[in-house]
């Protein structure tokens, strides 16, 4: 993602005005990562949900993987991600292997590149100290 592709893109953020906001289960639909990541045998999901565009950016998203092909991703910022059924399994750049299910919190800090397994089949929410990927929208 470039930096242009961030400034340019409009975003509708959740964090307009004062108050509560409550953000029903399934008001967003999660997009396909295999079509982004150009790799069909990926069962993944993902949406990202800007919530602010004040100097300390914050996203929130659901991401969602069944059993099927693994994938990189290195995190360039700060990500929790909490799992709230199923399991995701993860291993890192040394191989450990992380297995994280319903109600564990995985944190993944910047410059990390983790491999998700296609073991993986849970759902997650995550909370990304970023602005929006708007291939993930």
């Amino acid at each position: 993602m470039s930096e242009k592709t961030v400034e340019k893109a409009e975003f509708n953020y959740l964090s307009k005005k004062p108050g509560v906001q409550l953000i029903k289960a399934g008001t967003y639909k999660k997009i396909e990562l295999n079509k982004v990541l150009g790799i069909p045998a990926v069962k993944s999901q993902i949406i990202d949900v800007p919530i602010t565009s004040k100097e300390n950016a914050l996203s929130l998203g659901y991401f969602s993987m069944q059993p099927g092909e693994e994938f990189e991703f290195t995190y360039t910022f700060l990500e929790v991600k909490t799992v709230l059924n199923g399991k995701i399994v993860i291993r890192d750049d040394q191989g450990k292997k992380y297995v994280a299910e319903a109600g564990d919190v995985l944190i993944f800090s910047p410059d990390t590149t983790v491999i998700f397994d296609g073991e993986s089949d849970g759902d997650a929410i995550y909370t990304g100290h970023r602005l929006p990927e708007p291939l993930f929208m």
